[in-house]
């Protein structure tokens, strides 16, 4: 792949997990819902792909935790629209 291919992919995983944090904090997306995890999940591999052409151990291990934090979020999101909410923990809403 190109360098200019990995900066484009590291550039729209920036763009993607800014956008997700954005809907988020505007109440547009709800940060339990299924969507906000998988557009953090996007970011974050698309970021991890650019590292393949430019090394950052600092970025790795942030996107690395922003990978299992966001497949644990969509397993959570995935459980909650099966089972139901759950009450016994407090949600925020609108990113408050």
């Amino acid at each position: 792949m190109d360098g200019a291919l990995y900066n484009l992919l590291g550039l729209l995983g920036v763009g993607i997990t800014l956008l997700a944090y954005y809907l988020m904090q505007s109440g547009k997306v709800d940060g339990h819902s299924v969507q906000y995890p998988v557009l953090n999940l996007s970011g974050a591999l698309l970021i991890l792909i650019s590292l393949l052409l430019d090394w950052n151990l600092a970025s790795f291990l942030i996107n690395s935790s922003w990978v299992l934090i966001s497949l644990y979020g969509i397993y959570l999101a995935r459980k909650e629209a099966k089972e139901g909410p759950m009450d016994d923990e407090p949600r925020i809403e609108g990113g408050q």
